[in-house]
C-alpha cells in the first residue's frame, strides 16, 4: 500500500513539474505575407461573390482580386473547394510585396437552385488559411415567347409595273445571243 501511494506522489510531483515549464511559443513573423482582398469582396459574412440570380449556363466565372499587404512574397500552395461544381484556379507563381492578382473560381452554373460554395485558399500569408464564398441562385431561361409573324414580303408582281418587266426581258435577250459572231471592226477608206 505504500508503494501505490509513493508512486502516485511520484507520478503528482513530476506531472506538476513539467507542467511549470513555459510553453514554447511561435514566434510571429512580422515580414509575413498578407493576403487583403479587394474591398468589393468583403462582407459583414466574410470573404464572398454574390451571383445575385442569374440564368442557367451563364457564366459562372469570377475573379476575388487581391494585394499582398506583407513585406515577402506571397505564396498559395492550393486552393480547395467544397464541390466538384466548383473550381478555383490561383496563380502558381510567388506575389511580391505591394502585388494584385487574382484567384479565379468557376461554378457549373448548369446545376438550377441556390449557390453556397466555400473555397479554401491554403499559403504561406499570416492570414492562412483564407476562406471565400460565392452564393446565389441560378433559375431556368425564360422561355421565349413564339410569336406568329405573317409575311410581310412585298410581292413583287404587283410592286412592278408589267412595262419594266417587259423591258428587262428584252435587255436580258438581246445582250445574251450565243449565235451571234462578233463584228470585224471595218477599216475607214481614206
Amino acid at each position: 500500500m505504500k508503494k501505490h501511494i509513493l508512486i502516485v506522489a511520484f507520478l503528482c510531483i513530476t506531472g506538476a513539474l513539467y507542467a511549470q515549464e513555459a510553453a514554447p511559443t511561435e514566434e510571429v513573423n512580422k515580414n509575413a505575407p498578407v493576403i487583403t482582398f479587394d474591398q468589393r469582396f468583403v462582407l459583414p459574412e466574410g470573404i464572398v461573390h454574390d451571383y445575385g440570380t442569374i440564368t442557367k449556363g451563364s457564366n459562372g466565372v469570377v475573379y476575388f482580386v487581391f494585394t499582398n499587404t506583407g513585406k515577402e512574397p506571397l505564396v498559395i500552395e492550393k486552393a480547395t473547394s467544397s464541390c466538384g461544381c466548383t473550381v478555383p484556379n490561383p496563380p502558381k507563381y510567388p506575389i511580391l510585396p505591394g502585388a494584385k492578382d487574382s484567384i479565379s473560381v468557376k461554378y457549373d452554373t448548369n446545376r438550377l437552385g441556390s449557390i453556397n460554395k466555400t473555397v479554401s485558399v491554403i499559403s504561406n500569408a499570416s492570414n492562412n488559411p483564407v476562406s471565400m464564398r460565392i452564393k446565389g441562385n441560378i433559375i431556368e431561361k425564360p422561355q421565349q415567347e413564339t410569336e406568329v409573324i405573317q409575311d410581310t414580303k412585298p410581292d413583287v408582281k404587283q410592286d412592278v409595273k408589267p412595262d419594266v418587266k417587259q423591258d428587262v426581258k428584252q435587255d436580258v435577250k438581246q445582250d445574251a445571243k450565243p449565235d451571234a459572231k462578233p463584228e470585224k471592226p471595218t477599216k475607214e477608206k481614206r
